[in-house]
């Protein structure tokens, strides 16, 4: 094997493929694509950790963030034991390495950033200031709106999935338009505004590494509660660090790795790690 062959296949190991396997997982139903129909077995009642859309053909599970609406705007207004629980078990044992790892639309997100062009960079001042957007999303569009903005349905809308989620547009949106002509004959406005925001976020993300994660996702505003006190954790070796910046030069979420490691924004991804000449960052679990 060559050598430039070899760096190829270094390049695309570790962590991208447990994202490509964990997208080609969650999205295995192959009969779904074919079929023209929504999976509607066993799994689905079960939430996998991440953004990944109920209604992807291929989806063998829950997006927790649908399934956390989907309980609250209920006619029932149950309370959502189950979901908050799986979503408080991943974010305790793993924090945002589910971000980093495991979700599909991070990895797309990933892969837009590769697009050899100049990337922009956000001025704190701006930056900081926007990354509470996600807090809100995740307070209002999927926790206070489907909760208590009533219709007179008796069930309230997802509001976050209806109206904001590009992931599932992408997934579940556009695959069901184009497998289903019924469905194209009634696409209006509202899908025309769903394909809005997923062109505008895609294109951010372009060129701003992980644009949704940094400021829209309210997954990932919830995971990140947990990222200072989860199991897996990052450490800085700080006797060891030289402070060259490399770990901060290529971090996707412009996280100050030196001065905080374990910042609610961090991915979790181990770009930092990888930087590092004197291998001053270390990951795992907590002891």
């Amino acid at each position: 094997m060559s050598g430039v062959h070899r760096d190829r296949v270094k390049r695309i190991s570790g962590r991208r493929i447990i994202q490509l396997a964990a997208a080609v997982i969650m999205n295995g139903y192959a009969a779904g694509f074919a079929g023209r129909k929504i999976f509607t077995g066993g799994t689905k009642a079960l939430c996998v950790p991440v953004l990944n859309c109920y209604s992807c053909p291929g989806a063998l599970g829950s997006c927790p963030i649908g399934a956390l609406q989907t309980v609250l705007g209920g006619m029932n207004k149950k309370f959502p034991f189950y979901v908050l629980g799986t979503l408080m078990l991943f974010g305790v044992l793993l924090g945002r390495l589910v971000c980093g790892f495991l979700c599909p639309f991070g990895l797309i997100q990933d892969l837009l950033g590769k697009i050899p062009h100049p990337k922009l960079s956000v001025p704190k001042k701006i930056d900081r200031p926007l990354r509470r957007l996600k807090y809100i999303v995740l307070a209002v569009m999927v926790i206070l709106l489907p909760a208590f903005a009533g219709t007179g349905a008796g069930v309230n809308p997802p509001y976050f999935c209806e109206y904001l989620c590009p992931a599932g547009t992408l997934e579940g949106g556009i695959p069901n338009v184009l497998l289903n002509p019924q469905l194209r004959a009634v696409t209006g406005a509202l899908f025309n505004w769903k394909m809005g925001v997923l062109i505008f976020v895609l294109t951010a993300s372009a060129f701003i590494p992980r644009f949704f994660c940094r400021y829209l996702c309210p997954l990932g505003a919830f995971y990140s509660l947990f990222n200072r006190f989860s199991f897996y954790h990052m450490e800085l070796d700080k006797s060891k660090c030289t402070a060259c910046g490399k770990c901060e030069n290529v971090c996707p979420m412009s996280v100050e790795v030196t001065k905080d490691i374990n910042d609610p924004e961090c991915i979790r991804c181990g770009l930092c790690k990888k930087a590092c000449p004197a291998g001053a960052i270390k990951t795992g679990c907590q002891k």
